[in-house]
């Protein structure tokens, strides 16, 4: 299979800056027509004119807004072949979780947890109709590494990675499911943190997206994939040691 998807389609959400606006070029760049989601109007339609895509402009937790960004999306480009559930958000207010307003703390579920589901919902319907379709989910090591302090950001990416593990399970066969972990990647939402933090190189989150968008790693939909530490060529040529061992998955073990 190649990596190249020419004339294919891809929905990239929260694709307006930071690691969705880098997924959305690296599509494009492989032959794909995109749609671009976010929030920010100036900052999707800039994304979407510099290469050739579709500006949809919205909030990803609402459901028509979702609904009405799927249609336009394949009445416009053709039917999603891709879906990159990437949106995302850490709460605003500083300090202890106790201390920040309710609805900014629940906000981050919102868009991390429910913003996904009404992407993937939406899609999958026609995926299985036409039985073609990927989905690749945004998570983040902060859902299982030590020494976190956003509860929000930290639950709901932890949520959000079991609902993709789950999702898998329920298409297994018919629609390969990922979720990857970007890294550390410098972006508005990672702005204060420190400059000696381990950095991961931005491009690496859009070429692991590429091959996963390929087809060439479908036996392991349902792992848990970071594009620096795993190398995913290696990942594919040893997915039947993976999926006896139970790898590349977060569990609890005694």
């Amino acid at each position: 299979m190649s990596d190249r998807m020419e004339g294919q389609v891809a929905l990239v959400t929260g694709g307006g800056r930071g690691i969705g606006e880098r997924i959305a070029r690296e599509r494009a760049d492989a032959g794909m027509r995109v749609g671009v989601t976010g929030r920010t109007a100036e900052q999707v339609e800039a994304v979407a004119h510099g290469i050739g895509g579709l500006a949809l402009v919205g909030d990803v937790s609402d459901q028509r807004t979702v609904e009405e960004w799927v249609d336009r999306t394949e009445a416009e480009l053709g039917p999603i072949d891709l879906l990159a559930a990437n949106a995302g958000r850490a709460p605003d207010a500083s300090g202890p979780s106790w201390g920040q307003p309710v609805d900014d703390w629940w906000s981050t579920f919102e868009v991390n947890v429910l913003g996904v589901h009404l992407s993937c919902r939406t899609v999958i319907p026609r995926m299985l109709e036409r039985g073609a379709g990927r989905i690749v989910i945004t998570g983040s090591g902060a859902s299982y590494l030590p020494g976190s302090t956003s509860s929000a950001y930290s639950a709901s990416k932890a949520a959000v990675g079991r609902y993709g593990e789950t999702l898998a399970n329920e298409l297994e066969g018919k629609i390969p499911v990922f979720v990857i972990s970007p890294g550390l990647v410098k972006t508005d939402m990672t702005g204060s943190f420190s400059e000696n933090a381990p950095w991961t190189p931005p491009e690496l989150a859009p070429a692991l997206v590429r091959v996963l968008a390929s087809g060439r790693a479908d036996a392991l939909a349902g792992r848990y994939i970071h594009a620096e530490h795993d190398d995913i060529e290696d990942l594919i040529s040893r997915s039947d040691e993976i999926l006896d061992g139970d790898l590349n998955a977060i569990r609890l073990q005694r």
